[in-house]
């Protein structure tokens, strides 16, 4: 009942294989064993060159040597032994002899045109051995297609002189998946299995290619999803922690999702708890026998015993569901860990509250009624900041990056990207942009908001970040099937969306308009494109206050009162805005500005606003607002009385001419006082960061101020 339930949840419509059907049921009732190394077991033969050559491959120049994925066609009978062992040993699960059989993997040796042979070559042996031990033993046996992570990665640049630079595209990367994923199910797979991944974004252009091949079936596969973490930092290699790589990936909903490679089992256990705890679906696990060491036979330390041992560990404190075996495995370590494993009953999949998880490096989790308010920084927006439009023109990426970091130590949780302006090319813009933000760890920490009135820019972007990002935005403005189908691909992609209340009419502008258009837009999305409601989030709409058009005096009552009512009506769903429209009438005037931007989320975070687009240094705390500039403020916020605007735009040309101060004292008397409470605050921070020898207590309160600390500008030279 259990699998049943994940697997529909996300794809009602396709069923999963007989086969399929049989492996979901097996995980449902024990733990299943997967195979050990393969590569382990080849080394075991010594071959040489010709061993890796047949007729086939006489006009192929250079070494062909540890290209093991050709033992397929040239020495099947190495790897049908192989195969068997492991399914004697015990094992319910074998792998092809595929790591590498990609395009991108295989070029390196000129045979990028022998992929599909290598694939489905392989695919029929350990179908063929799969088939046999069934028949002999009298139990099920399944074939795993591996899916190797390539040998180059999306995320990261290989050169450190050019951070915006990729070996290769979401593009390329998603053509060779697909290739690899087709010829893999010609071959005869029961399942699917991305493995030893690396970089989260190769990952995702692997599950975009297996879904939108499953588009063409009227089957499925089932697909098992397996991670890396290289060292004790608890990250990938492109940086990600374990519960940011599993809310990157979850949209894909995997029958198990697991840790592989890098660390033995002993390693890998903080790891692998963190990922039991977050992860609503199956998981596992198949390390590595210790840490490498050329000396031993096998090229790694543990006996069988060792890691029986310690995978059993797993198994008695209920954090698998999988288990087998990586690097330095061989058929007698995967019998030492189903002997140890046997015992103990599966582990139970995790039942995680509701939340919009997002994620950059780190996760990132809004849950509703704890979660607080979230500030999206609006800085990087070249229709919004001046100054980012300027440096972006003027080819100053770096310049650029310097804006986006400040939004972040500021505190913005999230970062909205925008580069549409007439004059620039948006979608090489986004690409460069988000590239040289992926090589900054301090920015690339917190989510991704990619913002475009194209969709081609927003495809752009969605292709350069691991996290799962959001999409702002679409709306039914272009219709309902432009909609359904960019909200389809936004899902494909593994996003989060920002939906605005516009529909074929136009833009919405009263309560009852918003309330209509998000009700009929999260209808379509929840019922009939299957989103997730914690994925979507409305705009609707801050349009600005005070413009002296009466019929515009409403506008923020009508987006408070949009908010509280579309929360009742869409459950799940979360609300935003942009908050700077709502002040346009009073540019060039930022006290008044920045008083209507705290009144205005006091009110509108009371009925459940549940983000904004703002800039996160200058927010104002709502409880200092001067009293009566509060009450004239207010007046025109909440539409309390008919010269509202009047009585605002006067006091507000007072400050401009300095009439008005606002505050208690002159001028010099508050400079006075900000001036001494601020000595008094660093006198606090020295002695606190004496007494506990800890200098980066200054570093941290000091860091907004660019070049401020030379000690935290060197720390950050260092992470880049």
């Amino acid at each position: 009942m259990l699998i049943s339930i994940l697997m529909s949840r996300t794809f009602p419509d396709k069923p999963l294989t007989a086969k399929g059907q049989l492996l979901a049921d097996l995980f449902a009732q024990r733990i299943v064993f997967l195979d050990g190394a393969m590569g382990t077991m080849i080394q075991q033969y010594k071959l040489e060159e010709k061993d890796f050559r047949d007729a086939s491959f006489d006009d192929v120049k250079g070494d062909l040597k540890g290209n093991n994925d050709l033992l397929s066609i040239t020495r099947p009978d190495i790897i049908e032994t192989i195969h068997r062992q492991f399914f004697d040993a015990g094992a319910d699960i074998i792998e092809t002899n595929t790591f590498s059989g990609t395009t991108i993997a295989q070029a390196d040796y000129g045979l990028e045109h022998r992929v599909r042979d290598i694939n489905i070559e392989s695919a029929k042996l350990a179908r063929k051995v799969a088939d046999a031990v069934a028949a002999e033993q009298g139990r099920p046996t399944f074939v795993a297609g591996a899916i190797g992570p390539t040998n180059r990665t999306c995320s990261l640049s290989p050169d450190v002189n050019r951070p915006e630079y990729r070996a290769t595209s979401y593009d390329e990367l998603y053509k060779a998946y697909y290739e690899q994923v087709e010829d893999l199910v010609a071959g005869g797979v029961d399942l699917l299995l991305p493995e030893t991944v690396f970089d989260t974004l190769n990952l995702k252009a692997c599950l975009h290619a297996i879904e939108d091949f499953f588009d063409t079936q009227e089957t499925r596969l089932p697909v098992i999803v397996s991670v890396t973490i290289t060292d004790q930092s608890g990250r990938t290699l492109s940086g990600q922690t374990v519960e940011a790589c599993w809310n990157s990936i979850r949209h894909a909903q995997p029958l198990c999702v697991g840790l592989n490679c890098a660390l033995g089992a002993d390693l890998m256990r903080p790891f692998l708890e963190e990922l039991s705890r977050v992860a609503d679906t199956y998981v596992h696990v198949y390390p590595n026998a210790g840490l490498p060491n050329p000396l031993a036979d096998t090229g790694y330390d543990e006996t069988p015993e060792h890691t029986g041992g310690a995978v059993g560990s797993f198994a008695r404190d209920g954090l698998v569901n999988m288990v087998g075996g990586c690097c330095g495995t061989t058929p007698d370590h995967i019998a030492a860990v189903i002997q140890e494993v046997s015992q103990y009953a599966p582990r139970q999949v995790s039942t995680v509250i509701p939340a919009q998880r997002l994620s950059g490096l780190e996760a990132f989790n809004v849950i509703i009624g704890e979660t607080p308010f979230v500030n999206v920084g609006e800085r990087s927006n070249v229709t919004g900041s001046p100054r980012f439009k300027k440096l972006i023109k003027a080819d100053d990426f770096t310049g650029a990056l310097a804006i986006v970091q400040s939004q972040v130590d500021k505190g913005a949780q999230i970062i909205d990207i925008n580069f549409d302006e007439g004059m620039l090319d948006g979608e090489a813009c986004m690409t460069r942009f988000l590239n040289l933000v992926a090589s900054e760890p301090d920015i690339c920490k917190v989510p991704i908001m990619i913002d475009s009135s194209k969709w081609s820019v927003i495809e752009a972007g969605l292709k350069c970040v691991q996290g799962k990002c959001i999409v702002n935005s679409i709306s039914l403005k272009g219709g309902e099937d432009e909609f359904r189908a960019q909200a389809r691909k936004i899902m494909r992609y593994g996003a989060a969306v920002i939906v605005m209340a516009f529909d074929e009419k136009g833009q919405a502008a009263t309560k009852d308009d918003k309330v209509a258009i998000a009700e009929r837009s999260f209808k379509i999305l929840t019922e009939e494109v299957g989103m997730d409601p914690q994925d979507i989030i409305f705009d609707l709409n801050i349009l600005t206050v005070a413009t002296g058009m009466e019929e515009h005096n409403n506008y923020a009552v009508d987006f408070i009162e949009a908010v509280e009512e579309v929360k009742k009506r869409c459950p799940g769903a979360r609300t935003s805005g942009g908050l700077s429209n709502i002040s346009f009438s009073f540019r060039g005037n930022n006290p008044v500005r920045e008083a209507m931007h705290a009144a205005f989320l006091h009110h509108g975070i009371a009925k459940g606003l549940d983000m904004a687009i703002v800039n996160p240094g200058m927010l104002m705390d709502y409880n200092e607002i001067d009293p009566a500039f509060k009450g004239l403020v207010e007046d025109v916020l909440l539409n309390r009385n008919d010269d509202a605007t009047e009585k605002l735009i006067d006091f507000a040309e007072a400050i401009k001419s300095g009439a008005v101060t606002l505050g208690s004292g002159t001028p010099e008397e508050r400079i006075n006082s900000a001036m001494l409470e601020g000595m008094n605050l660093l006198r606090e921070l020295f002695e606190r960061a004496t007494k506990e020898n800890n200098p980066e207590v200054l570093e941290a309160f000091l860091k907004s101020g660019s070049g401020a600390v030379p000690a935290a500008a060197e720390k950050k030279k260092r992470l880049t």
